[in-house]
């Protein structure tokens, strides 16, 4: 299938769309439903979530794309990955994207869940291993169904190399240009990009500091802040939460319309695809339906 075609210039990413309480789970499926109602292509699970996840969202959508952005190659074996790559594609017509990605050295109590991984400090070549599963299962997943949550020049590479593409998290525009230039012009790139809406004449700072917050819960995480020094950030960027500077590149903040051109820069620095985060005080829990109605006004939802 030509997921790029299928999943259209705009998506959202949201770790609230994995309802770990079971109870908010028809909540979910009504949120699902109306986002691709609104003609966003593709519903990007956050986090490490779970297969189930995305087949009650397939469940309750009948064109996006659903997507796991990202599910952790530490967390689920990939004899299992891709028996249930093969159910979601038969039973929902290949809508399913399978986004992996090794995550991070760190969680944030600050232990290292990889503890006896035999290639625990080798994250590359434990990618490389699980995609050579995946490709000698019974049923292999083929490299057009997945995609890889990819950062740097070698994780990139292997996106080009053995996937449908790259999902980047993080980034700014200029990383994305580069990332463009390393996976050549077919490849996916669909970056994640946060938001936050601001009304007409709204308070920009305020906005910052909701940025900030949800920011911060990143700025220990080693593979982050290797990407923004490659970026030509530094160690001065990551005090309090964030300076201006680093909220600006990685946020778009502002009206509808100011976000709009936020996507617009990624769109032409490279991207096919752009994953919206809208960020607000309750991020990760809630469900900001306000937000995905007026953003799908002024996105382009359905080019």
């Amino acid at each position: 299938m030509a997921y790029n075609a299928l999943l259209g210039r705009v998506g959202i990413w949201a770790a609230a769309l994995q309802a770990f309480d079971p109870a908010r789970q028809p909540q979910v499926d009504e949120a699902a439903a109306e986002l691709d109602e609104l003609g966003y292509g593709a519903l990007w699970i956050g986090g490490s979530p779970s297969p189930d996840a995305a087949q009650h969202l397939l469940s309750v959508t009948s064109r996006a794309a659903v997507g796991t952005s990202i599910l952790s190659i530490w967390d689920h074996a990939a004899p299992e990955m891709a028996a249930r790559h093969a159910q979601l594609t038969d039973e929902y017509k290949g809508r399913f994207i399978l986004g992996l990605g090794v995550s991070h050295e760190e969680k944030p109590t600050g232990n290292d869940y990889r503890t006896g991984h035999p290639l625990a400090d080798r994250p590359y070549s434990a990618m490389r291993g699980y995609l050579d599963v995946l490709d000698n299962a019974p049923r292999p997943v083929p490299a057009g169904g997945r995609a890889l949550a990819a950062l740097g020049p070698r994780m990139l590479e292997l996106a080009r190399e053995r996937s449908l593409g790259a999902l980047p998290y993080l980034i700014t525009p200029q990383h994305t240009a580069e990332a463009r230039d390393i996976l050549g012009a077919d490849p996916l790139l669909a970056p994640e990009l946060k938001a936050v809406l601001v009304p007409a004449g709204g308070d920009r700072d305020a906005a910052r500091d909701t940025a900030r917050d949800y920011l911060g819960r990143y700025l220990g995480f080693a593979n982050y802040r290797n990407s923004w020094l490659r970026l030509g950030f530094t160690e001065a960027d990551f005090e309090g939460g964030g300076s201006d500077r680093l909220i600006d590149a990685v946020y778009a903040i502002g009206t509808p319309e100011q976000i709009r051109a936020r996507v617009d820069e990624f769109l032409s620095a490279g991207a096919d695809h752009v994953a919206l985060q809208v960020v607000t005080a309750n991020t990760g829990k809630d469900l900001p339906l306000p937000e995905w109605r007026i953003l799908a006004e002024a996105l382009p939802v359905n080019a």
